[in-house]
Parts: C-alpha cells; structure tokens; sequence
C-alpha cells in the first residue's frame, strides 16, 4: 500500500519546480536556470519565445510568454493553460495533480539543489560612423538622420558579452554590419538592436521606458510597440510626443505612466497587429480607460506599413483614427 502522509492540501507546500516542469513537460528538472521553450500558447510557434525563469526578488520560478504576452507565477501557467476561470480552480487542479503524482512516486518531488547562474551581461561596445547600408536600412521606414540623432541611436561596430560562472570569466564578442546602440540623453546604452538578426533582435541592457528623455510640452502622446514605430510616428506627427516600453509584452509600470499621461489631453496607443500587440492592447485599455486605441490594418506595425505603402498613404490612414 502507498502511503498518503506526503498528500498536501495547501498550494504553498507544492514544489514552484514541479508545477512548471509538469505543465511545461520539460526534459531538465529547474535548478536556478532559465529555460526557453516553445509557446504552450501559441502552436504555429517556429522559435522558442516562452522564457521559464527565477526570479530572484521572488525566490520563485515564474514565465513569460512573447508569442503571446502570456506571463506570471506558476498558478498563473495552469490557470492560462486549462483556460480555467479562476486562480482558485488553478489551485485546485495543481493540488489534485500534485498528489496523484506522490502517490505513484512514492512520497513526493526532490527539489534540485540549486546552482548559481550568472548570465551575459554587456561590458563593451565600439562605435562607428554611418554607412549605406544604414542609410539603405532606416531610410525604407522614412526614418532619417535627423530623427536617429533625435533619439541617440548609434551605429556600432561590435559589442561584448561577459559572465561569471564562479569559475571562469567567460566573453561573447559579436561584430557585423546593422548593429545599432539605444542611449538616454547622459549616454547610458539601454538596448542594441540587430534587425537583421532572427532570434533575437533585442538585447535589453538597462530598464527604460523608450522615448521618454525626449518628451515635449506636447498635447498628445502616442505609446508605441517600438523605438523604431515611435520615429515613425514622429516623422508623420512632429508635434506629439512618443514613449515605448521596453517591448510590446512587457507593461510600463503604473506609477511611471501614471505620472507621463496626466501631462497630455489625449493619449493614443498603437500596437502590433498580432496576438500579442492585441493582447497588450487589451490590458493598457482595461487599465486606463481614458487611452484611445489605435488599429492600423495595413502591415504588422506602423514601420513596415511606411515600407510598404510609403508615408503619406500611411500617414492619410492614421489621421482618420484620430
């Protein structure tokens, strides 16, 4: 007979590791690494978006899908993932789960020891002149000099990566052609950008909400999915104001956007027109009714809709929703 005194009736007592590499059905049991998989959410998925990670100031895994700005703790997972109602529901069916896995295991999970991971961080970079393939690569969004300087983007010739793993010092050295540096006005960078990139075009470096040492005594403002949508939308409407987060699936923090919309009349927010731009949409709604949402149905984002059907076509079809 198995013994059911390992049973558990509290969420609290129910390892965060064995919750995400049950649902998750992942091949390595959580240790203090981050782990990339596929969209649980999202099955056309060709590259791994959905990021499993610790998170340190919580002392718990959590994840963050951006295939589909899904994301959250390990009730959240469940809750998202059965499509249940509610929290409460997720809590019970982890708790089912859970026991009818100790009572064919014999008395429960082993949680790992945990290892320390260190993770690449940026310690150098080398800037250069611009060339014409910049030049070939930003005019097609209409996105001149003028604006690049506007927003501090620089071209860069190479930048390094480095990280401690306790015993050695290891360097990542990437270097190319369309690699181009996101500073503030004080010269901090805060993200490189690699467009031509597949998997990862964004380097996140610091926290930043894009656009904002820039900001006027304008009466509009538009919160745009991207530094490179917001230069679009200055180049058409000079006299607003543009912000961005730091990607579409991540949420400007309340306080910080609290204090950025009470200086405008109207605040306009233009996202992508997939599932992640529409979910995002959605929470910025729900969150500050006085936002009026914008949908351009022309291309995936305001850029390649300029590529596309050039400014002025663009520019004649946003002024209609506004």
């Amino acid at each position: 007979m198995i013994s059911t005194k390992h049973l558990v009736m509290d969420i609290s007592t129910v390892p965060r590791e064995w919750i995400f590499e049950k649902y998750c059905r992942l091949s390595e049991k959580l240790q203090g690494q981050d782990v990339k998989i596929k969209s649980l959410f999202n099955p056309n998925e060709r590259t791994p978006s959905m990021c499993i990670y610790y998170a340190k100031d919580k002392h718990t895994y959590k994840y963050k899908d951006f295939s589909t700005s899904r994301g959250g703790d390990a009730v959240d997972l469940v809750k998202n993932l059965f499509d249940l109602s509610s929290r409460y529901e997720a809590v019970i069916k982890i708790i089912e789960d859970y026991n009818e896995f100790v009572l064919h295991n014999n008395g429960g999970y082993d949680i790992a020891d945990f290892k320390k991971y260190s993770k690449y961080q940026v310690n150098l970079i080398e800037k250069r002149d611009w060339n014409t393939l910049d030049s070939k690569y930003w005019t097609q969004f209409s996105i001149n000099s003028k604006l690049l300087e506007y927003y501090n983007v620089k071209p860069l010739t190479m930048y390094e990566m480095v990280k401690d793993d306790g015993h050695s010092e290891k360097k990542l050295r990437i270097e190319g052609n369309y690699i181009y540096g996101y500073f503030r006005e004080d010269g901090t960078l805060y993200k490189i950008y690699q467009p031509k990139v597949k998997q990862k075009k964004f380097l996140k470096v610091k926290n930043y909400v894009q656009g904002t040492d820039q900001r006027t005594n304008a009466d509009n403002l538009f919160i745009c999915s991207s530094l490179k949508d917001g230069m679009c939308l200055k180049r058409m409407f000079p006299a607003f104001d543009i912000i961005a987060p730091d990607s579409e699936n991540t949420m400007i923090k309340k306080d910080i956007l609290d204090g950025i919309m009470n200086n405008y009349s109207t605040v306009y927010l233009i996202f992508d027109n997939d599932e992640a731009g529409e979910i995002s949409t959605k929470k910025y709604a729900a969150l500050y009714p006085k936002i009026k949402t914008l949908r351009l149905d022309l291309e995936k984002d305001v850029a390649d809709a300029i590529k596309t059907y050039g400014i002025r076509h663009v520019h004649s079809e946003l002024s209609k929703l506004l």
